[in-house]
């Protein structure tokens, strides 16, 4: 069996390799892939070129695709395979329309009595600045495309607002598109993401991610900076519940807009005094949850996405272990950063590459976010302590959270002193 799988980053990483590691053993190509992918056969083919990876599939008669980034998604490429009966895992450009349009999202939510925070969207600074008006502080500011994660401001006052106001209208810092401004929703957020095929809806293991550049939640937005499998705050209740009210109500409403969805749905939600909500949906694995999520999974990966295709229910099994993952970033990421760098002394295992390339045989960074290290744990204390190791093993000019999965670990600590 032949297997393509689109992309280079963290999450690529993480899904090629559950892939090869598949009973069904698998023949693993990658475009492009990075260093770290040194299992599969990796090709000098771009992840947006659509029709490039369509003759490439076609030609080497692959016999399923899977699309890690969000980017190839949003420019139909679904469609294109789809139209040439290549068979792909991932949504067609107008159902990973719930990602690339914010707007789209939201109004989706709203048609449909999908809990999320209230919301107006702005098509020009004008229309934002009235807004704006009406608004208390914080607020939530969000640029309606796709932008890695960093087009999104939480907005302490006016001031702070209008600067990003300027950055979307005026410098089209994340391209042109409209503005969505919504209510601050106050609560521990966590990731859910599922296999879909149209209504059919399989809810994998949470995660929570770290957004923030730095510890304490302090600084601007990024892609992520570490995440954590599974959390505790978070219960089976609480996870059926998000199913039955946001996962099952959204993929049903994407049926009944034409826009059939199949692929992987990313729930951001949030656990709110007046329930949970959705922050945002992406139309394609989370990155890093992936990384936390994919080795607690006991089910082979490639059979399971198989049997979601075909239409057959399946149930996935998890292994009980924590999974603690720490990303390290070039230096001055989300802002400008330096590439080129040298990265030395890489563990072998339990490390995915987000942002690495090969230059004279060693490997550099590519990108504002270079590694992803794992620590595993019967305990969340075990598996942080085992993730800052590996994370200080590691040499070059790059940066990390020290904070990452602290509000799992000191609720672990807290309940130990309460049984003693």
């Amino acid at each position: 069996m032949k297997v393509l799988v689109i992309g280079s980053g963290g999450r690529e990483h993480a899904i090629a390799y559950y892939i090869h590691k598949s009973p069904l053993r698998p023949k693993v190509y990658i475009a492009r892939g990075n260093p770290g992918m040194t299992f599969g056969t990796q090709l000098d083919i771009d992840e947006t070129d659509i029709y490039g990876l369509a003759s490439f599939a076609r030609k080497e008669s692959i016999d399923l695709t899977i699309v890690g980034p969000e980017r190839p998604l949003s420019l139909g490429l679904v469609n294109v395979f789809r139209k040439l009966d290549l068979p792909i895992f991932g949504p067609t450009k107008e159902a990973a329309q719930i990602e690339s349009s914010k707007d789209f999202a939201k109004d989706l939510m709203k048609k449909y009595q999908i809990p999320t925070a209230d919301y107006q969207t702005a098509a020009t600074m004008a229309e934002a600045k009235l807004i704006l008006k009406t608004r208390s502080y914080p607020t939530v500011l969000k640029y309606n495309g796709l932008a890695a994660g960093k087009g999104v401001l939480i907005a302490e006052s006016e001031k702070e607002a209008y600067g990003f106001l300027e950055e979307v209208f005026l410098q089209k810092k994340f391209g042109s598109g409209k503005l969505i401004i919504e209510d601050f929703l106050i609560g521990p957020e966590f990731s859910l993401m599922a296999f879909v095929n149209g209504p059919k809806v399989y809810p994998l293991a949470v995660a929570q991610d770290h957004k923030r550049a730095y510890d304490n939640d302090r600084g601007p937005n990024t892609g992520g900076m570490g995440a954590y499998s599974p959390v505790p705050f978070i219960s089976e209740k609480d996870i059926k519940y998000a199913v039955r009210k946001i996962m099952a109500p959204t993929a049903a409403a994407l049926c009944q807009e034409g826009r059939k969805f199949t692929g992987v749905l990313y729930g951001g939600l949030m656990k709110t005094d007046l329930g949970i909500k959705v922050i945002e949906f992406n139309a394609r694995f989370g990155d890093p949850e992936a990384e936390v999520v994919l080795p607690r999974m006991q089910n082979d990966l490639l059979k399971a996405i198989i049997d979601v295709m075909i239409g057959k229910d399946i149930k996935f099994r998890w292994h009980r272990e924590i999974v603690m993952g720490i990303v390290m970033a070039s230096n001055g990421y989300p802002g400008a950063y330096q590439c080129g760098f040298t990265i030395g002394n890489i563990p072998e295992n339990d490390v995915f590459h987000m942002g690495t390339a090969l230059s004279d045989n060693e490997t550099v960074n590519s990108g504002g976010r270079v590694l992803i290290v794992l620590g595993r744990g019967p305990t969340y204390v075990q598996a942080q302590k085992e993730a800052y190791k590996k994370a200080a093993q590691i040499k070059g000019p790059l940066f990390y959270r020290s904070d990452i999965g602290n509000q799992a670990v000191n609720k672990e600590i807290k309940q130990r002193r309460k049984e003693k």
